[in-house]
């Protein structure tokens, strides 16, 4: 970069012309880049406009366009002889039309692009900027666009800026100096803003899940659309989070105002949010300018995994478009996610499952807007894979979140069957099985077509460790194995009321496979969201023709005695009124007494009587104690 000089400002002025006269300075085959989302340069862009049918060969290159004005169009009308679009992300929010201009696509994460210009393998001729004006030492700011576009002005043969008195001042390494720019175009006009999108209930549903997975102190990266703005309302309840993400948002400002986002805790640029671009309100715009919390930096350094994964529990927020059951990711254009396409998301997801702590959560809708199709499918072979199942951690659907992290084929199977709707689960354990991702013995059963009870959830703090109390999942049949398998003879010998030592997978199966209404289980779990152990299991069965529910359970031996079986018929005793079961029995042996003074602490009146020596215990709930 030139270093300032005193004249600067005389150049300045030397340096001003009109938006035509400034496009009349390209040349014919040249490479045009222009400036990112909200911080197109929109006076500049329409004087190309008008003069592109009179150009020839001009490439333009880009990363976001909200197309205000319809370059595509004219590079479709003109066969791409005056124009031809290079286009780096595609989204959604803008025309169809342009979102099915697949070949103007360049597949490259989005850290990769600034080195390209740098090193001139990618050469930019020319870049129209769009600056706040210069300060006292000549120092103007990209604003809202800094991404790639610092990258491509610092190495363009011609710089033109246009100098616009609204275009916010941002701190950080936006900055670019008078002297590097050759052409400036004073015009004052609305930075594009984009009002946040309305929340589905569907969004609102995978936003209480994603919630539950941010902790406090997390460092957050997020995007653009109804679902990322759903989760920041959701994290409303949160304390001490941090940002460092691609882009801002208005979402973020208001959970600045709440207190929720302050920074504190990162572990890199402290008391600092950070990103490379912002879409939103103007009033947000107004929050931004010359705010000392806000520095935006090049999509080199936002999206480097070594600066992503340096960040305290970095948790990297995604949209995907399409997933299969292996766990590959499409993220192609897609209403949900207003923006989406071949971007930076790989790089926060990779970055974020290195930081010690850290969290990739990958959210789709389960299925498109009117529900004939499924966004969870079989397996992915027609599109371009953006997430590789490698690399696939946290998934969230409206109908369940589920770890794939370590996981089989045949595990990952059946936890997106999981989360997929319940009218397309159906089809895909058939194909799964056919695809040969499931064994040939793995059975439909009700679980199928089971609505997951998020509301049975909760996480609370058990003699200094956290415990999470939820319904169980198919996802879960190895785990709940692993705790029969676990227990002491004589704890087994109390819950089956037999001596038992094999517990096998069809057995088991009948436990994780349940319909959370006429049945269900309980676990209580120690551990990290997808690899927790099993530390308790309570269960409830209504018999064919009979609406009073069996219940069961097991704890594991060094957690007896601290009220884990109780917090488990808790929650059994609140679904079960909730689905209206009228009421519970329990078999079990005389000499169980911890299961004996459980029942009989029910809010219920107890009856109690014995067959075959074993104790029977019955409540039902229209008769309280």
């Amino acid at each position: 970069m030139k270093s300032s000089s005193p004249s600067w400002a005389d150049a300045c002025r030397q340096k001003r012309r009109s938006a035509s006269e400034a496009i009349a300075l390209i040349r014919p085959g040249q490479r045009v880049f222009i400036g990112s989302s909200c911080g197109e340069p929109q006076e500049l862009v329409r004087a190309l406009a008008r003069k592109a049918r009179g150009l020839s060969d001009i490439e333009v290159v880009r990363l976001l366009s909200l197309e205000q004005t319809p370059l595509s169009r004219i590079a479709d009308e003109t066969a791409d002889r005056n124009l031809n679009i290079r286009s780096f992300y595609i989204g959604s929010g803008i025309p169809k039309r342009l979102a099915q201009a697949m070949r103007h696509i360049t597949p490259l994460n989005l850290v990769d692009i600034p080195r390209l210009f740098a090193t001139r393998k990618l050469p930019i001729q020319v870049a129209l900027i769009q600056v706040s004006p210069p300060d006292d030492f000549g120092w103007m700011s990209l604003g809202v666009s800094v991404d790639i576009t610092r990258a491509a002005a610092l190495s363009a043969d011609l710089v033109i800026a246009q100098v616009n008195p609204r275009m916010p001042r941002v701190m950080g390494r936006s900055f670019i100096h008078a002297n590097d720019v050759h052409v400036i175009v004073d015009h004052e006009e609305p930075i594009l803003a984009v009002e946040e999108a309305s929340v589905s209930e569907a969004a609102r549903t995978i936003a209480r899940h994603v919630a539950r997975l941010v902790e406090d102190g997390a460092t957050i990266q997020t995007g653009l659309g109804e679902i990322h703005h759903a989760v920041l309302e959701a994290l409303s309840g949160k304390n001490d989070l941090g940002v460092h993400s691609q882009y801002l948002t208005t979402g973020l400002m208001e959970l600045t105002a709440l207190g929720v986002v302050n920074n504190r805790r990162k572990g890199l640029n402290d008391g600092k949010m950070v990103a490379s671009s912002a879409i939103g309100s103007e009033i947000f715009y107004e929050f931004i300018n010359d705010n000392p919390m806000v520095e935006f930096h090049p999509s080199d350094y936002v999206n480097a995994h070594r600066v992503i994964s340096a960040h305290h529990r970095m948790v990297s927020l995604n949209v995907a478009m399409v997933m299969d059951l292996t766990g590959q990711v499409a993220t192609d254009a897609l209403a949900h996610s207003l923006y989406s396409g071949v971007n930076g998301m790989l790089d926060f997801v990779r970055g974020a499952s290195q930081a010690v702590g850290g969290k990739s959560i990958l959210m789709l809708t389960a299925t498109s807007a009117d529900g004939t199709q499924s966004h969870i499918v079989p397996l992915l072979s027609d599109t371009v894979i953006v997430v590789p199942r490698t690399d696939v951690h946290y998934v969230v659907s409206e109908f369940g979140a589920v770890n794939l992290h370590g996981k089989s084929l045949q595990e990952r199977a059946m936890a997106m069957i999981g989360i997929a709707h319940p009218d397309f689960r159906e089809a895909l354990f058939n194909a799964a099985k056919e695809k040969g991702l499931l064994g040939r013995e793995r059975k439909l059963s009700e679980s199928i077509t089971g609505i997951y009870p998020l509301h049975l959830e909760q996480t609370l703090t058990v003699d200094d460790t956290q415990v999470t109390l939820r319904p169980v999942k198919p996802v879960d049949l190895r785990r709940i194995q692993e705790h029969y398998y676990n227990l002491d003879n004589a704890d087994v010998y109390a819950r089956f009321m037999y001596a038992k030592s094999r517990f096998s997978r069809d057995e088991i199966e009948d436990k994780a496979q349940i319909d959370y209404v006429h049945n269900l289980t309980m676990l209580a779990l120690v551990g990290e969201f997808g690899f927790g152990r099993v530390i308790g299991l309570g269960e409830y069965l209504c018999a064919p023709g009979s609406n009073i529910a069996e219940i069961a359970f097991s704890v594991s031996r060094p957690w007896q005695g601290r009220g884990i079986g109780k917090l488990l018929l808790t929650k059994l005793l609140q679904a079960a009124r909730e689905n209206g079961v009228d009421g519970l029995t329990a078999f079990t042996m005389p000499a169980n007494r911890r299961m004996i003074e459980l029942f009989n602490n029910l809010p219920f009146k107890v009856q109690t009587h014995v067959e075959e020596g074993c104790v029977v215990l019955t409540c039902l709930f229209d008769q309280p104690a």
